[in-house]
């Protein structure tokens, strides 16, 4: 049982990691799809073009007609979350994924290295399903710009280190084939960060629909937050996190069979990035 002194640290600090996935704007930080321009990129960075030279690829959404939507989930978990794991404080959501195999959902998960560590038999699980695929979302969870909703900052100079580091620990945890995908935390990115991790070969991986499950309480405001946001071809962000985003798994089961009444069927991200006319 977790001492009341120690939830609010532990819901003060899921706050600065987490909100970072949810708050409305900021330079190189998520937003809400604008109405009247819903293909706007979610950083206040633009997106990087087809032939940016040096740059990372930055995918947000596609552009189709086809109502296919992606939902992903972070597997949230910072390099210094160790001790409260070790005090009962749950950073995995096994009742999300068994509702995602249950509801025969597709899905992408951001897995953090740290959280691979800590995880690895629901790492390996995870992996090893084919209706998942699994990407990259750092290992220490740190910002990857000066200024990311508080999170300690990663300096240039280590940030294709850490992206590889969370490689290795995915793999290691025994996910075979993790995909060249990449989440920066917090979606804050800014051009050094993008020129840093190019050699890597990968492509960061935004969103245009903010779920807002981070901390919140009511299932049915995540799910009609959703449901208000999706068009055809959208990413939507949402947490792998029990303990910090404690209402995901019924928010999916509200919004699931809503979306599915209006003609949406779910792929993972890997489809979406692979349409002819996605927009990166």
């Amino acid at each position: 049982m977790i001492s009341p002194v120690r939830r609010i640290a532990a819901v003060w600090a899921c706050g600065a990691v987490l909100a970072a996935c949810g708050a409305p704007q900021g330079l190189g930080r998520p937003s809400a799809p604008s109405s009247a321009s819903p293909w706007t990129a979610v950083s206040g960075m633009p997106l990087p073009g087809p032939g940016s030279p040096g740059l990372t690829p930055v995918f947000m959404s596609a552009r189709t007609q086809k109502k296919t939507v992606a939902l992903t989930f972070d597997a949230d978990m910072t390099a210094d979350d160790g001790p409260r794991a070790a005090h009962g404080e749950h950073f995995d959501n096994p009742e999300l994924i068994e509702a995602l195999r249950e509801l025969k959902v597709p899905a992408t998960l951001f897995m953090t290295g740290r959280w691979a560590d800590q995880y690895p038999g629901e790492a390996r699980d995870i992996g090893r399903d084919p209706l998942f695929e699994v990407a990259n979302h750092s290992y220490s969870h740190y910002s990857f710009t000066d200024s990311c909703y508080g999170l300690p900052v990663l300096p240039a100079a280590k940030m294709r280190a850490d992206v590889e580091r969370a490689f290795t620990a995915i793999r290691k945890a025994g996910v075979a084939r993790p995909m060249r995908y990449f989440r920066f935390p917090g979606g804050c990115y800014d051009n050094r960060a993008l020129r840093a991790l190019s050699p890597l070969g990968i492509t960061a991986i935004q969103w245009d629909v903010v779920s807002g499950d981070a901390l919140a309480a009511d299932a049915g405001a995540v799910a009609r937050r959703v449901l208000r946001g999706v068009r055809p071809g959208s990413v939507v962000i949402m947490h792998c996190t029990r303990s910090a985003a404690p209402v995901t798994e019924p928010a999916v089961r509200k919004l699931v069979p809503e979306l599915r009444k209006r003609g949406y069927r779910f792929v993972k991200v890997s489809e979406l990035v692979g349409a002819p006319s996605g927009r990166r």
